[in-house]
């Protein structure tokens, strides 16, 4: 049974989400209200619910609660369960695999060799096949999480340490992870070994740090040393003892180059690139690519605000905030009918009229997923008398569906997975319609271009090429019938 996320029901928030963030600290008084600041940096990446687990010396204790990091962890109190040196904590968006507690990470396990506690953002793209034989074997599982699969995996694995078995596990996975592992001897991060998801280092004072994104170093004031390379399975010691392994050899790194267009916070720092930078610079190529006749730049807010202004600055075409964002609407999939989600769009999105009427419009939106909210947000610009309304957007088509940890629709609600560019326009009833090129989203990210032999990136989303197998979704597109979870726009199993 393949289920409709929320965040996609109808009209939903059309964007996609990126899963999960995570975040670990050890090392450091009060370790629980430092990880609950890190997950509140990381808030866009995972809005549907938290946790938190920490090592008071003897046992590895875990809150999980639905809803955002400061209304469950916003407190001395909230946090008074939570003592201890080391602490590790996980933000995530509820999938098909299931919105309930027992889904919310970080997962536990009690083992022969003791307690570890897992927080994880990406999806494995064998998990229900792995599930499947360990089921086989007498496996039970508490939740329909993939990062159970792995917890499954340590726990049955035949190597003597901790490091062995998690190796020993991983190396039976495909597709992505970052993952932070607290045990009672330390702490271990570790990503793929394309490093599809991210993951930094840094340290606050005597402690370490990991995170998914270096705004969480900034705002819980560590200094960002460096990322987690890709394949490198880290170990920090409560000595402050760290020690760098590469157990899966030399893979060709192909990161997730959609964490530039839309899912890392713009005052981040992602492979080595400031995320701001390069959304400004695909504005640059959009206005090089797709130039424009026009009087004004008018961003969707937030996120396609940085390639507008690289848009303005390169056309010479005014910058205006033609649109403005209400930050208070609730989100609009709850609304029961039609007519209801189109009031919904309203309420967030409401045009500058005494900017845009009469005047010639450019709108810069980061991507197109299904086209409703752009179809929306053109009509807007047009209820408010813009005279035209030319489209640019600031990534490539997005044609295919995501394996890999991102919550995409399937390929038939896709806009670009359907339609050719003339009919994407139609359906958007804008003047025109221009996509990023991939050559130049390349170029905007600091290389020359696409290496279509050896990509730098993972851009299935935009080029259908995936760089890991996809074990579940093969075996689904062969009616296997024993496969117990099925694979939608991912599997059903992801949960970060």
């Amino acid at each position: 049974m393949t289920l409709a996320h929320p965040h996609h029901d109808g009209d939903g928030d059309d964007k996609l989400h990126e899963e999960c963030g995570v975040f670990g600290i050890i090392g450091v008084d009060q370790a629980s209200a430092v990880t609950a600041l890190g997950l509140h940096a990381l808030q866009h990446r995972g809005q549907e619910a938290v946790g938190i687990s920490s090592f008071d010396g003897s046992d590895i204790v875990t809150r999980r609660a639905i809803g955002h990091v400061a209304e469950n962890f916003g407190t001395e109190e909230s946090l008074a369960e939570l003592p201890g040196h080391m602490s590790a904590g996980h933000v995530r968006y509820s999938t098909t695999g299931g919105a309930g507690l027992r889904n919310v990470q970080p997962l536990y396990a009690d083992l022969a060799s003791g307690g570890f506690a897992v927080a994880h953002n990406g999806n494995i793209s064998n998990a229900a096949t792995l599930r499947q034989e360990l089921v086989e074997k007498g496996a039970i599982f508490q939740s329909t999480s993939d990062t159970e699969v792995i917890i499954h995996l340590v726990a049955t694995s035949r190597y003597p340490t901790m490091l062995d078995k998690l190796v020993d596990a991983l190396r039976l996975v495909e597709g992505a992870y970052a993952l932070i592992v607290m045990t009672p001897r330390g702490m271990a991060a570790c990503r793929d070994p394309m490093g599809i998801r991210p993951l930094v280092m840094g340290k606050l004072g005597d402690a370490t740090v990991f995170a998914s994104e270096t705004v969480a170093l900034d705002v819980v004031g560590a200094t960002f040393e460096r990322q987690v390379e890709p394949g490198e399975f880290i170990e920090v010691d409560f000595d402050g003892t760290i020690r760098s392994h590469r157990p899966f050899g030399d893979v060709p790194a192909r990161p997730c180059i959609f964490e530039h267009v839309y899912f890392s916070r713009p005052d981040s720092i992602f492979n080595k690139r400031s995320v701001y930078d390069s959304r400004k610079s695909i504005g640059i190529e959009l206005a090089k690519e797709s130039p424009c006749e026009a009087d004004l730049v008018v961003p969707v807010p937030d996120s396609g605000v940085p390639a507008a202004i690289g848009y303005a600055q390169e056309s010479g075409i005014p910058f205006e905030l033609g649109i403005i964002r209400s930050h208070y609407v609730g989100r609009t999939f709850i609304q029961p009918s039609d007519g209801a989600r189109h009031a919904g769009v309203k309420r967030k999105h409401n045009a500058n009229r005494a900017i845009v009427e009469g005047k010639r419009i450019v709108l810069i939106d980061d991507s197109i997923v299904r086209g409703t909210t752009s179809m929306k947000i053109v009509q807007i610009m047009r209820d408010a008398g813009a005279a035209e309304v030319h489209f640019r957007v600031a990534s490539p088509p997005t044609g295919n569906g995501c394996y890999y940890g991102v919550d995409t629709p399937e390929r038939s609600k896709l806009l670009a997975g359907r339609m050719d560019l003339a009919a994407m326009r139609e359906f958007i009833q804008a003047d025109s319609l221009a996509f990023v090129s991939i050559d130049g989203l390349y170029r905007a990210v600091g290389l020359e271009g696409r290496d279509n032999a050896r990509p730098q990136y993972c851009d299935a989303c935009f080029t259908g090429e995936y760089p890991t197998p996809l074990t579940d979704l093969a075996r689904r597109e062969t009616g296997d019938a024993q496969l117990s979870l099925d694979v939608g726009k991912g599997t059903t199993t992801k949960d970060s």
